[in-house]
């Protein structure tokens, strides 16, 4: 199956001005389009019309999309998805802005996963002959592009499946609850190429956003970011640290509406016949914080 990378996350906010704020002047996202109840935004290095999706109307996550090679993927992934028993959408180009036609799959853990194959390109902000390194225009964070994405949901078993078995992700990690054999799967965090997640999925209840993440260059940005984030008062969901889980080094907060985004760099490489690390439940303080070795106390219990 030929999903390449996800492409985009459709969140709903409480104050569209607020996040606009938040995406444009803090984080530097660059916003492509804007209606009455949305906002279409990119990152500097994203080449398609948008990765993010803001819209008027409450908290937490719409939809996730996924991008696929071929057009023809779009028949396969519809087929295999309801042969492995899932419900299926069509939606035609054009519903979703500057989107083709796609696919939306009604995932086991209470997501929408859409998924397509052509979107208008806006061209990175440095462009493609001889660039230079970044942008001279960047705002504050100035967060390259949209990473991965952590969603929440019960049944992580079956929703780990459906993207190993029908769409070709690998899992780079995966936390169980205890030692014991057959004990339930907590957390997967899955690849579709070299990085260690492309997304990943946590046990809790139906339907729920754990956070966005957007790439920076190195753990100096991750760094700069925080300073930034201070500088306009807001307060740390974990301040800059490294994950034990993936070894990539992270800071959480907090939008205007209360969804939780990232900035992250580094991670190991993935490939496919690399072995899954497993973690436990009685570690995941390591695996969250590496150095403090604790498990903030709105991890597991504040989601969107």
């Amino acid at each position: 199956m030929g999903v390449m990378r996800m492409g985009f996350c459709h969140v709903k906010v409480m104050d569209l001005a607020e996040a606009r704020d938040h995406y444009v002047n803090v984080l530097g996202l660059y916003p492509t389009l804007e209606t009455d109840d949305k906002i279409y935004l990119k990152g500097w290095d994203e080449w398609d019309h948008h990765s993010v999706v803001l819209e008027q109307g409450g908290v937490g996550v719409v939809s996730h999309g996924y991008k696929v090679r071929h057009e023809s993927d779009l028949e396969d992934i519809e087929h295999n998805a309801s042969a492995f028993g899932l419900s299926t959408q069509r939606i035609s180009a054009g519903e979703h802005v500057e989107l083709g036609d796609m696919v939306r799959v009604h995932l086991p853990n209470g997501h929408d996963a859409d998924f397509y194959a052509t979107a208008t390109q806006l061209g990175v902000e440095v462009g493609v002959h001889n660039p230079d390194s970044f942008p001279t225009d960047l705002r504050n964070i100035g967060a390259p592009l949209l990473d991965h994405a952590l969603f929440v949901g019960d049944d992580v078993e079956t929703t780990e499946r459906f993207f190993t078995e029908v769409l070709g992700f690998y899992a780079s990690e995966r936390m169980i609850a205890s030692h014991e054999d057959g004990a339930p799967l907590m957390a997967t965090w899955l690849s579709t190429g070299n990085k260690s997640h492309d997304v990943a999925f946590l046990k809790g209840p139906d339907g729920k956003f754990h956070h966005m993440s957007f790439a920076l260059k190195d753990w100096a940005k991750v760094t700069d970011a925080a300073d930034i984030l201070v500088h306009r008062g807001y307060d740390m969901d974990l301040a800059p640290t490294r994950h034990g889980i993936t070894r990539g080094e992270t800071t959480y907060f907090f939008d205007p509406s209360g969804n939780r985004n990232e900035t992250f760099c580094g991670g190991y490489l993935m490939y496919p016949d690399r072995p899954t690390i497993t973690w436990t439940m009685d570690e995941l303080g390591k695996g969250l914080d590496y150095y403090k070795r604790e498990v903030s106390g709105t991890f597991l219990s504040v989601f969107s």
